[in-house]
């Protein structure tokens, strides 16, 4: 199981010096007390009966996730019940990805956890291949809503989205726009998911507040519809995905060798259906507006300059407190 640190620091007295950063030290120092509430907490059960914990050890690793590693007896069993009573010790709105594979490495089960529903069941049968093709489509469904979500509730992001889309005068280049940045944050929500890049937030969410500043700066600077946008947009779209990344990560995916392609799929895909929903409803009321001379000349400036005042609260936040 990987759990992120800022989670763990929950859980567990890990931060001593309350400096925002577990060292190593302070996790060797906070590391049995946080086993024994991991293992109070996660209750594996073959046909219905706890299972014996054999052993528990964790890591802190070096993408700052605190990896657990569980034993428990059992003999043979039909069915496995799982449950995870972390996500209700964890703030609002937590989740933990949850993958069952079977002795084979096939995935049987792959379930969202949260406080609400904190429980899943996998059978191990002969007819887990069956169960695992609904299970996936369930597993599916669930990351397709939470990259919704997270692009909905992304002020951050969609600040960034407006800051592009105001001073676009035509569905050209706005497409060209929405598609550089679609192609931009795949990429690296891809390579930083499976490991292949990695940067740490105290980077990556300064940058993403830069971006945020930089394009305001350069809608009042380069005025209405600058040219070669795309271009830019595209550029830190690369960072943004970065920052969509590490929701995948702080719940695991990518830390381990299987269910990786259903999550990373359905969660981008969820993003994108997002953003298409805010720029449907946000493009036609530019549109219509920017045919007043009024708006181009005094409302889009001042929607850039509360922009660049937005973005550069959140890098100043970002740059003190990540």
């Amino acid at each position: 199981m990987t759990v992120a640190v800022k989670d763990a620091a929950q859980l567990a007295a890990l931060d001593n010096d309350h400096d925002g950063i577990v060292t190593q030290a302070e996790f060797a120092r906070g590391r049995l007390q946080l086993e024994a509430i991991v293992a109070a907490q996660l209750v594996v059960a073959p046909d219905g009966k706890s299972a014996n914990l054999e052993s528990i050890c964790s890591r802190l690793d070096e993408s700052k996730n605190v990896d657990f590693y569980l034993t428990f007896r059992a003999t043979d069993f039909s069915t496995l019940e799982i449950q995870s009573k972390l996500t209700g010790s964890l703030p609002p709105g937590h989740r933990q990805y949850l993958v069952v594979q079977d002795s084979s490495g096939r995935t049987v089960t792959e379930r969202l956890l949260s406080a609400a529903m904190d429980f899943a069941m996998a059978p191990i049968t002969a007819e887990n291949a069956r169960f695992a093709s609904r299970e996936t489509v369930g597993s599916s469904a669930e990351f397709l809503a939470l990259g919704v979500k997270h692009i909905l509730t992304g002020y951050d992001h969609l600040l960034f989205l407006l800051g592009l889309l105001v001073v676009t005068r035509s569905f050209v280049s706005s497409l060209k726009i929405i598609s550089c940045f679609t192609a931009a944050h795949s990429i690296t929500l891809a390579v930083a998911t499976l490991s292949l890049v990695e940067i740490p937030s105290r980077f990556v969410e300064p940058l993403i507040a830069a971006s945020i500043v930089y394009v305001g700066v350069e809608n009042l600077l380069r005025g209405d519809n600058p040219k070669g946008r795309h271009l830019l947009t595209f550029s830190f779209g690369l960072i943004h995905g970065f920052g969509f990344a590490s929701v995948l990560r702080e719940m695991g995916v990518g830390s381990h060798a299987g269910g990786v392609a259903v999550p990373l799929f359905s969660f981008n895909l969820g993003v994108e259906l997002g953003q298409l929903m805010i720029a449907a409803a946000a493009l036609p009321i530019i549109w219509k507006l920017s045919a007043s001379s009024v708006f181009i000349v005094r409302w889009a400036p001042a929607v850039s300059t509360l922009v660049v005042l937005l973005g550069g609260i959140w890098f100043i936040e970002r740059v003190w407190t990540i």
